[in-house]
Parts: C-alpha cells; structure tokens; sequence
C-alpha cells in the first residue's frame, strides 16, 4: 500500500500498452500512480491497479488540446502536489500517403500536437518543478522510427525524431541538477498502435512485434538507472536503430516504404 511519503509519478498515455504496463510497475514499485489517457480504458485501468492496493488517481483529457494539458499540470498539482516522475509516453500516428486523399490534414497535426507539442508543454511545466526539488526522473518514449525518415508514416516518424532529440538536449541541459531524462525506443510493439493507425494491410503492420510488457520494463530500469537511452526489445531493433545512423537518408526512407505502404501486406 502506498502513502503520502511515496513517490508519484504521472504517465500519459497509461490506460494501455506500454504505459499501462509502465503503470504497474511503477505502481509495483512503491509509487502513487497518476494516469492520463484519452479513452474509456483509462477507468478499467484505474480500477485494476486501485485493486492491487496501489493509490492510483486518474485524468481523462485530449493532449491535441492545450488547455487540456493545463489543466492536467494543474490536475497534477493539486492531487499529489508535483511528481517525482514523468513519463511522457502518449501518441499517435496516421498511415497515408501525405499528400493524398487518405488522410486529413487534422489527423495529421493531431499527431504533431499529441507526439510533439504536448510532450514540450508538459515537460516545461513540470519538470521545472523537478529540478527545483533537486530530483526526478524522466522517461520520454520516442521509438526507433525515429531514426529513419517514414514515407506514409512521415509525420509520425519526424515527430519521433524529435522526441530523441529534444530528450537528449533536456538531458544534457539538467546534468548536476538532480533529473535525469531517458529515452525509450521501442520497436514494433504490441499495442493498439497499429489498429489505430490503420496500419493492419500493411507489412509492418502484420510483422511480429514485442511484447509491450518487456519494452515497459526495460524502459523503466533504464530510467531507474539513469540511462540516457534504451532500445527496447527485440534484438533487430538495436540492429536497425544503428543502421539508422549508418545507412544515407534515401535507402532508409526506401527500405521503411517498402514495409508501410498501404496494401504492402497483400503483396
């Protein structure tokens, strides 16, 4: 059972995947527990983890909106009186030809403003706070998509590109202060990603993935660590998150249309 005395933490994006399972270990370790998340899951969540005996509290709220992330800092503030940890793990992507018909121009910013906007706006108002306190840590889930330009993911990628950097620079910035920022890179993920992309006619979509508890695991020890990256999963993803950094621009962007083009999964 957790107290006042313990540790909290937020996560976004907790009511599934990746940040469901980093809430349980968190909620494992000792932590009161504060989720965000966008879906009607969020309150199975909550219920789940409450059952445990863990002190769990939750916030329902779009991060497209920033007056939603307001009142979630806000939110955050007045449950539990700051956080010793922020994980900024929530996104989105859309699967589509940018410049064609198949996708909007508001899903596209959605993703820009879920994948990149929110992630700085909260972490502006929160982490301040941190290094006030002389302590914290944080864990940013970017992926390694990042680190190849996505033709029909092209926004999604970018946007992960610029979490790792962002991340890194924060990192840098805080050393001696306290908080550490990690980096968490997963590969292809078992999660409602892909539906929600509408990503299943596609290669990537319909290749194996892992397993979104193994990747939230290995995220949180990293961070626990203070670790200033971690490439979780399987074994091809450390593979392709160095050819990422070897291989020119044009080949990557060639190999990635291959496995994200729609109907690909067909051929």
């Amino acid at each position: 059972m957790t107290t006042a005395t313990n540790p909290r933490v937020l996560i976004t994006g907790a009511s599934s995947g990746i940040g469901r399972e980093l809430a349980e270990i968190f909620a494992r370790n000792g932590y009161r527990v504060l989720l965000a998340a966008d879906d009607d899951l969020l309150d199975k969540a909550v219920d789940e983890l409450r059952a445990t005996g863990a002190a769990v509290d939750g916030h329902r709220l779009d991060l497209a909106v920033p007056d939603e992330v307001d009142r979630l800092a806000a939110w955050t503030q007045d449950v539990a009186g700051g956080v010793d940890a922020l994980v900024l793990n929530a996104g989105t992507g859309v699967n589509g030809a940018f410049a064609g018909s198949a996708t909007g121009l508001h899903e596209q910013l959605k993703v820009v403003d879920v994948n990149v906007r929110s992630v700085v706006h909260l972490a502006k108002l929160l982490v301040p706070g941190m290094v006030g306190a002389g302590h914290g840590r944080v864990l940013i889930t970017s992926s390694i998509a990042g680190v190849s330009p996505g033709p029909y993911n092209s926004v999604y990628n970018a946007s992960k590109a610029f979490l790792s950097s962002f991340a890194q620079a924060l990192r840098d910035e805080l050393r001696g202060s306290g908080v550490s920022v990690t980096t968490l890179m997963p590969g292809p993920t078992d999660t409602l990603f892909f539906d929600r992309a509408k990503m299943h006619d596609t290669k990537l979509g319909q290749s194996s993935k892992d397993d979104a508890k193994t990747v939230a695991e290995q995220g949180f020890s990293a961070m626990m660590k203070g670790t200033d990256h971690v490439v979780a999963g399987s074994f091809f993803n450390k593979v392709q998150s160095v050819a990422g950094h070897l291989l020119p621009d044009p080949l990557l962007a060639a190999v990635h249309r291959r496995m994200t083009m729609p109907g690909s999964g067909r051929r």
